[in-house]
């Protein structure tokens, strides 16, 4: 069989700055731009393989054969590789992460980064970092910002062109860490894909793209002086701004759980008492929580006191897509 293949790896990431709502729901333009940083202990690695014998592309997902919806997302996005490459030749996709996908710890992010990479690779493309992360953002908004390393901003733009992340800082800029606290492993009734198409439903979403240059410019500056104070101020902020969004679109999405908010009061408390700790949540109930690396144990032990926790996952900031043999 004359096949061509590539094996790429992309870590997960925690946006400090939200996306929610798109200009563009076909090219994934965001309405904001949004900040973020890569998860290195949360992963997808995805090896595609393209061949002239294969009649029909394939997915398989965790050594599974993926449900139709899934395969016709992989499938929609491996047509836009395919045109850029001018080849017609379908693909079998093979895709592992190393954490639960579909409950809000941004596995679209990492498994669409992945694919962009691999499979652009595999059928002979070589695309700039910029071009990577463009076409990343077509398979998952998100995706484009597990292409570059580190601390990653992701510029909106008004085009496919423009709309592209990049690296604002390297991973080992400033020792965050980031403790993702698993509340539920249970399928989102509602994806993201579809709520970001509900966000001009609720009035909130206007006034919150209208000051976000604002926030964006405060985590920016928070990064770059190792605020922590700041940054914990303007994160939660922004994520509770992009939760009162989803909570009063049409229909509304209310992902918060009993235990969601008892983190989040026990987390507010705890950075009261002097600790530099944040919460954060993605679309889901599952929530991270932001520290640095000394104080990183504490917080994973006042974390395991908790009730209704299902598991703690924990990452050191991450470096950029890449390839392996």
């Amino acid at each position: 069989m004359s096949n061509l293949s590539a094996t790429a790896v992309a870590c997960a990431n925690i946006a400090l700055i939200k996306y929610w709502g798109n200009k563009n729901d076909a090219l994934r333009i965001p309405e904001n731009g949004s900040i973020s940083f890569n998860l290195d202990s949360l992963f997808t690695q995805t090896k595609v393989s393209f061949a002239q014998e294969f009649s029909s592309d394939q997915l398989l997902i965790n050594g599974k054969p993926a449900d139709p919806a899934a395969l016709i997302r992989v499938e929609t996005f491996l047509d836009i590789i395919r045109n850029l490459a001018g080849k017609r030749m379908f693909a079998k996709v093979e895709s592992e992460n190393n954490f639960p996908i579909g409950t809000g710890i941004a596995s679209s992010a990492s498994s669409f980064a992945a694919l962009s990479l691999s499979a652009s690779i595999a059928i002979g493309l070589d695309l700039s970092e910029k071009d990577l992360s463009r076409l990343a953002r077509r398979g998952s908004g998100s995706a484009c910002r597990s292409i570059p390393a580190g601390y990653v901003e992701w510029y909106p733009g008004k085009s496919d062109e423009d709309s592209y992340a990049e690296s604002i800082a390297p991973a080992n800029y400033w020792n965050l860490m980031d403790l993702v606290v698993v509340v539920s492993q249970e399928h989102k009734k509602v994806g993201s894909t579809e709520g970001h198409k509900l966000a001009c439903s609720s009035p909130f979403q206007k006034i919150r793209i209208e000051n976000s240059p604002e926030r964006l410019s405060v985590i920016r500056n928070a990064i770059r002086r190792k605020d922590f104070q700041a940054l914990a101020d303007m994160v939660e902020k922004d994520s509770n701004m992009m939760h009162a969004v989803m909570m009063t679109s049409s229909p509304s999405l209310l992902y918060w759980q009993p235990t969601t908010i008892a983190i989040m009061h026990a987390v507010q408390e705890w950075r009261r008492s002097g600790i530099p700790v944040c919460y954060t949540l993605d679309a889901g109930p599952n929530v991270h929580v932001i520290t640095t690396k000394d104080y990183y144990k504490l917080i994973h032990e006042k974390l395991s006191e908790l009730a209704g926790i299902s598991q703690v996952y924990s990452s050191k900031v991450g470096g950029k897509a890449h390839l392996i043999e």
